[in-house]
């Protein structure tokens, strides 16, 4: 199916952020991971690529200005970790230095756009250790949505929001998409 055909079959059911209601919903974030972690010394935010990539550079951004330090962050790509995609006999190439930040040793807060059924956090925790072996791990997503298949909670949440099976969240960030809001949409048979 072509990605036309597939626009074509979601409709969208409403808005759930703008522009403004996430910036607010990060600034909120940002100050609960430095309540938890009594401040930023030690901490990196690494984010799952695509959108998490946004997700971390604006929280490290926020968490640099309300505690006056540097907070780095890094990439983390999970295509070839993924349980639920056809994979090939060997075991992904880990590259050294591929996230872009040093991470044993450190907190890590993974950060993700939409949190689901916990097979992407399970892939990216796969991925994180193989680069390193970092202190503590966190997670941090924009929207939770439920309809968890393995055990698997966000420590920093921006909001929950209950759905079908029938129902997808979509996250835009300018980064990414020139867009910046965050859609309820549904499969249309």
């Amino acid at each position: 199916m072509s990605e036309s055909e597939v626009k074509h079959s979601l409709r969208v059911k409403g808005r759930l952020l703008s522009a403004s209601e996430i910036e607010r919903t990060l600034v909120r974030l940002a100050h609960e991971v430095v309540e938890k972690s009594n401040g930023c010394e030690g901490m990196v935010l690494v984010g799952i690529k695509r959108r998490g990539v946004p997700l971390a550079q604006r929280l490290a951004s926020l968490i640099s200005t309300i505690e006056k330090c540097p907070v780095e962050t890094g990439t983390l790509d999970i295509q070839f970790y993924r349980d639920d995609l056809s994979t090939a006999d060997i075991r992904p190439v880990v590259t050294p230095g591929a996230i872009g930040c040093d991470i044993t040793g450190k907190d890590v807060v993974l950060c993700d756009d939409v949190l689901y059924t916990g097979r992407t956090i399970r892939a990216a925790l796969d991925a994180l250790f193989d680069h390193g072996r970092p202190r503590r791990v966190q997670l941090a997503v924009l929207i939770d949505r439920g309809h968890r298949e393995l055990p698997i909670q966000a420590t920093y949440v921006g909001r929950h929001v209950p759905t079908s099976s029938r129902e997808i969240i979509e996250v835009k960030f300018h980064e990414v998409d020139n867009d910046e809001q965050v859609l309820l949409v549904e499969r249309v048979d």
